[in-house]
């Protein structure tokens, strides 16, 4: 007996977008290409929507602070804040006391990402490095390296040192466990395909390890970088005669909220930016790896 034929066709394949044109071409194209020319991209403009927040926030600021509900002894008002951001400009105080706070955040932040990477990779490559360096590295890493302050005044006293030497502790600790973590979890098959083409320890490390445990160093180096500007100011506020914290500390005494306002802005626009750096070339590093974000 013959089967009935079923009426209903068969679905058609999902379309296969390329990841490119899903991820870039869509929304910035202007239309298809003419006379054989590529498609110009529609310049995009920053989203102004952020900033009404921030500018309903400041409003209300100096509309209580005029009004005398938020006394000028507690905190200043925003136009006052940003006249006296002016008058430290102009004077070059405030220039050259953030120098000196970047140059400590600089040399700290090497010392500790130098610490940190070679640590991490004796750890995570080699069985005795794994044995001898993270037990110590994990006892240290429970101690709050902030409250090492007086003990760093009294083996280094109260010059630049202590400043450094505790940055750069903070910052060692997210780096060296980024880096044993990524190394650990590379690919046992990438490197098992590097030891069939006999590479050499130094061929593995750059051709295999290093490019797999970039995305997680890169988040190490972004932790560092915000802890090294947290430990900077803890450590400015301490026995400093220079920088963004000793200029804080004389404001306090002297009652000048504007001048500290002043300083916890600069604060974290040094850190936006540095950050933000951080961002770019993590972009440009990884730029072969695929990401998924929910559109």
């Amino acid at each position: 007996m013959a089967l009935p034929q079923s009426t209903a066709t068969a679905p058609s394949p999902p379309e296969v977008v390329p990841v490119e044109s899903a991820g870039r071409a869509t929304p910035d194209a202007t239309g298809p290409a003419k006379n054989g020319k590529p498609a110009r991209r529609r310049r995009r403009w920053p989203d102004l929507r952020r900033w009404v927040s921030v500018l309903a926030i400041l409003g209300l600021w100096q509309i209580a602070s005029g009004s005398g509900l938020i006394p000028t002894t507690k905190l200043a008002a925003p136009s006052t804040v940003a006249s006296t951001a002016w008058h430290l400009i102009q004077s070059g105080q405030l220039g050259d006391a953030m120098a000196v706070s970047l140059r400590r955040v600089v040399l700290g932040l090497v010392i500790g990402c130098i610490t940190g990477v070679v640590l991490g990779l004796l750890s995570g490559l080699y069985r005795w490095g794994d044995a001898l360096v993270d037990p110590p590295l994990q006892m240290l890493r429970t101690l709050p390296h902030l409250g090492l302050v007086p003990l760093f005044i009294l083996w280094f006293g109260i010059g630049e040192e202590p400043k450094v030497v505790l940055i750069a502790l903070g910052v060692t600790f997210p780096l060296y466990l980024n880096v044993h973590s990524a190394v650990r979890a590379v690919d046992r098959r990438l490197i098992e395909a590097a030891t069939v083409f006999r590479f050499s320890r130094w061929q593995l490390i750059r051709h295999v390890i290093f490019p797999s445990a970039l995305p997680q160093v890169l988040v190490g180096l972004r932790q560092g970088i915000g802890i090294a500007w947290l430990t900077l100011i803890v450590s400015e506020q301490v026995n400093a005669n220079s920088g963004l914290g000793y200029m804080i500390n004389n404001a306090r005494d002297f009652l000048q909220t504007d001048v500290i306002v002043v300083g916890l802005v600069v604060y974290a626009v040094l850190g936006l930016l540095s950050d933000w750096i951080v961002r770019i070339l993590e972009r440009r590093a990884l730029a072969w790896r695929q990401t998924n974000v929910a559109r």
